[in-house]
């Protein structure tokens, strides 16, 4: 089978992309697949969708629970 029966499968202006689409990570400028959502060479996420979500910091806890604190010596008088 020649080459120019491969182009009587597919109608004119389509054709076969066999090849993975890839782009640049924007971190470490290594070639990766278009839909990886992390960067198989630096493990660096390409979105911040694609990130897990950070866990709360325990700092903003620790200022609520003060805060509340406060709030109860002011209003009760303890």
């Amino acid at each position: 089978m020649s080459d120019d029966d491969d182009d009587d499968e597919y109608p004119d202006g389509v054709y076969a992309d066999d090849d993975a689409a890839t782009v640049l990570c924007r971190y470490c400028r290594e070639e990766i697949h278009e839909d990886a959502d992390r960067c198989p060479h630096c493990g660096q996420y390409q979105s911040a969708e694609d990130a897990p979500s950070e866990p709360k910091s325990k700092t903003w806890i620790v200022l609520m629970v003060l805060a509340l604190l406060a709030a109860a010596i002011m209003t009760f008088g303890i």
